[in-house]
């Protein structure tokens, strides 16, 4: 799978151990870029009409927007991106039109790129994320669903509440006691089960956990879990295969989402993502309903039984 595998060396293209490959990545996402950008929708003319032989733009036609050779920006989408300045970038996301999420994703691979052997070697060795106890009191206290999880898509603490509207998730055949509960694995290799959770918005779900992933490829290519997951899922999804050639990225903040609850029907939640300043890469998600509204009669009902649920096992216990 083009852009997934690992590599056995570092090189001035910034490829990686036991990571993504930094000039596939590169290689490909500048690629796909560049094709779904046509002449008009940049303001050239579009010489060749019908007959141009390549999808959106020529290479000649970005390094003439973005004001470098035609020779350099070839270097730059063959994956070479070690020494390009800020304003090169910054220049060739103009060119491409690339939005937040993606120009963000441009400087994530070329920072990647420029890391000196004793930076890639400390985030190889970065012991996983987990989640301090201070900050699943912090879970605790809050009266909305809610959780925290990395950049991978591992729910690494929820409080009872979060729990209870997540429960399609951790009932899910895709869990296993040995891994925390992901939601790109629940999206794609239970699609009966995301599809029942998320009714007509699972398509939009998963090209959302793909594009979080990929995102997240960009910021830590030498995430060994990460690494895993992308290829556990592109071995057993052809959905995921799909959806990951496509090299989409998005940022995750705030949003509605509907969820089609099996004890409490449909709940339509806003959500807010906060980062955790002292835990990089973990973020916290907290839903909320429209006071008065009948999902917010549905989230007392679901807090009911989820307090219930938690009273039973104490007296089981």
């Amino acid at each position: 799978m083009p852009g997934t595998g690992r590599t056995s060396h570092d090189d001035a293209g910034g490829r990686t151990v036991d990571g993504m490959d930094l000039k596939a990545e590169t290689r490909e996402f500048l690629a796909s870029r560049r094709a779904r950008l046509t002449p008009d929708k940049a303001g050239l003319p579009a010489y060749g009409g019908n007959h141009r032989r390549v999808p959106g733009l020529r290479r000649e036609e970005v390094a003439m927007l973005a004001g470098v050779s035609v020779d350099y920006y070839t270097r730059l989408e063959r994956g070479n991106l070690a020494g390009a300045s800020e304003e090169v970038l910054e220049a060739l996301a103009g060119a491409l039109q690339l939005d937040e999420a993606e120009r963000g994703h441009l400087f994530d691979l070329a920072r990647a790129a420029n890391a000196s052997g004793a930076a890639r070697s400390r985030a190889r060795r970065r012991p996983p994320a987990v989640l301090r106890p201070t900050v699943q009191r912090i879970l605790d206290a809050l009266d909305a669903p809610a959780f925290v999880r990395n950049g991978r898509l591992d729910v690494l603490g929820a409080n009872p509440l979060g729990r209870a509207l997540y429960a399609p998730l951790y009932d899910s055949p895709t869990r296993s006691p040995e891994r925390p509960v992901n939601t790109a694995r629940f999206q794609f290799l239970d699609p009966a089960g995301a599809a029942r959770f998320w009714g007509d918005a699972a398509d939009r779900m998963a090209h959302d956990a793909v594009a979080i992933l990929r995102a997240e490829a960009g910021r830590n290519p030498y995430d060994r879990g990460l690494t895993d997951l992308v290829g556990e899922l592109s071995t057993r999804s052809e959905d995921f295969r799909r959806l990951w050639a496509s090299h989409d990225v998005r940022l995750h903040r705030t949003g509605t989402k509907v969820f089609h609850h099996p004890a409490v029907g449909s709940l339509e939640l806003g959500y807010e993502a906060l980062e955790l300043p002292a835990d990089p890469g973990l973020q916290m998600n907290v839903y909320t309903a429209v006071p008065g509204s009948p999902s917010a009669d549905g989230l007392t009902l679901l807090a009911s039984l989820a307090a219930t649920t938690s009273a039973e096992g104490a007296r089981v216990d």
